[in-house]
């Protein structure tokens, strides 16, 4: 085996799906992109890395609201490219023709482009480490989409997309919540 260096370690594991994160605060919609998420169980609790070196952090800080939308490898370029400027000085929206949808929980927007959507509520940051935990209080999916492949960051500015599926459903049944 080659050695990789400590430094480098995040990626092995990092390849979560990359979301979009939309918040909405003092009558303006914004959108960050994150790669770094993680689910904490079955009942819709999830939890995102940021701080205060995003715009949008100080909207999670006081609507304590947002929506994870799931872009698909088709929207790869504009990922990227909202990732790499701040919704401090652009309309991200705007600059990268993102359509809003009215959400049915909160006030941040759904993005029309994605193909799935996790409406949020703001349960806790814990600041030590950057973590703001969300619970899910509604979720939805454009089944009419035909790219449904999701992207998937390395952390060297490198991304995989996802493949083909394998079906084990059967196998893991005793290990599923009841309807999956």
């Amino acid at each position: 085996m080659d050695s990789l260096p400590i430094s480098r370690a995040f990626t092995l594991i990092e390849p979560g799906p990359v979301v979009l994160v939309t918040t909405h605060d003092a009558g303006k919609d914004n959108v960050m992109t994150i790669s770094w998420t993680m689910v904490l169980d079955f009942a819709a609790s999830f939890a995102i890395t940021t701080g205060s070196w995003n715009f949008s952090y100080a909207a999670l800080e006081s609507t304590r609201a947002c929506v994870i939308a799931v872009p698909t490898i088709d929207l790869l370029d504009t990922v990227v490219g909202v990732g790499t400027c701040s919704g401090r000085n652009t309309d991200k929206f705007a600059k990268f023709r993102l359509t809003r949808l009215a959400a049915k929980q909160v006030q941040a927007p759904l993005i029309r482009q994605c193909v799935a959507h996790i409406e949020c509520r703001v349960v806790d940051i814990i600041d030590r480490h950057s973590i703001v935990v969300l619970e899910g209080v509604a979720a939805h999916m454009d089944p009419a989409r035909k790219e449904k492949r999701m992207i998937h960051a390395i952390g060297d500015g490198t991304f995989v997309v996802d493949g083909r599926r394998f079906d084990r459903r059967e196998m893991m049944r005793s290990k599923l919540p009841p309807g999956l």
